[in-house]
């Protein structure tokens, strides 16, 4: 029985693409806890050592071999910095925070060029504004998503990421340019649609809709570099991103589990980068969202 969980477990982590995704988006579901089936490694382990069963332990080596594959790369250290890089930061402040003016100078205090926000609401943007502006002379705010910069921010454009089936107001993504590191970068902030996780599966089509319009337009940017933050609503593993991480580049090092902040599961907020390396990626101490920040270093190719 060890010996068959463990060949199980290996085929899913080798063969996770060809779970299907009806019903009920399993292969997704699946694909956003993948990290987490070392757990079960673990587990199978102790069963076996604990059994003294040797068919088991070799066994073991299946799913041990295709989880390093996957996941082993994103444990090991990440690049010095170089000159010409850019630290970035994402975060969700959420739009019940109490502490705005706290989350703000917390995301400061990790000196990032870019810090993109979410969930961004009229009785806090005025504090987010006026406790960042010392430090970040450039803003830009549409909707409920914003871009704070220490270089300067031109052709700042509204992003049309709303699914068809959301009838009420919502503005969940903007595009700018940054002008840093002697060149122009394309800078994205976007808030996917939220998911569920219910009996029947994972209820993610409004958020895979807004992904492929993002994707889309991600696919006509004429800008060679480009940066894209984000709650996502979705790990970079998962299918549902397949339209954003098929041409952009995610981070090489680090898990960062973003949410929920007080156990965080996994990491739905997401830096990726085009013709740009991804390096670390780290969290930062708790604000008073129900997300993480994430912070990583871009290097410019």
């Amino acid at each position: 029985m060890l010996a068959a969980l463990a060949a199980l477990t290996s085929l899913l982590l080798a063969f996770h693409r060809q779970v299907p995704n009806t019903p009920g988006h399993l292969g997704s579901l699946l694909e956003s806890f993948l990290p987490w089936s070392g757990l079960v490694i673990v587990v199978l382990l102790g069963l076996a050592l604990l059994r003294r069963s040797a068919v088991a332990l070799v066994t073991l080596l299946l799913p041990v071999a295709a989880w390093t594959y996957l996941f082993g790369g994103l444990l090991l250290p990440g690049a010095k910095s170089g000159a010409h890089d850019l630290v970035v930061v994402q975060h969700n402040v959420s739009d019940e925070n109490t502490d705005p003016a706290g989350t703000a100078r917390s995301l400061a205090d990790a000196e990032p060029d870019l810090i993109g926000l979410e969930e961004l609401v009229p009785a806090s943007l005025p504090v987010y504004e006026r406790t960042l502006a010392p430090r970040y002379r450039h803003h830009a705010v549409v909707g409920t998503v914003g871009l704070w910069s220490k270089h300067p921010l031109t052709d700042v454009q509204k992003l049309d990421i709303k699914p068809a089936g959301i009838t009420e107001p919502w503005s969940r993504g903007l595009r700018a340019v940054v002008r840093a590191q002697h060149r122009e970068t394309a800078v994205y902030v976007v808030h996917l649609p939220s998911v569920r996780v219910t009996a029947s599966g994972l209820a993610s089509s409004r958020r895979d809709e807004s992904a492929g319009l993002l994707g889309k337009a991600l696919a006509a940017e004429k800008s060679k570099t480009v940066i894209l933050l984000g709650d996502l609503n979705s790990t970079a593993d998962d299918r549902g991103l397949a339209p954003l991480n098929s041409q952009m580049n995610v981070p090489t090092r680090g898990f960062a589990f973003s949410y929920p902040a007080a156990f965080p599961l996994a990491r739905i907020d997401q830096i990726m980068a085009r013709s740009a390396t991804v390096g670390h990626i780290r969290t930062l101490p708790a604000t008073g969202s129900d997300h993480l920040p994430v912070t990583a270093r871009i290097t410019l190719g």
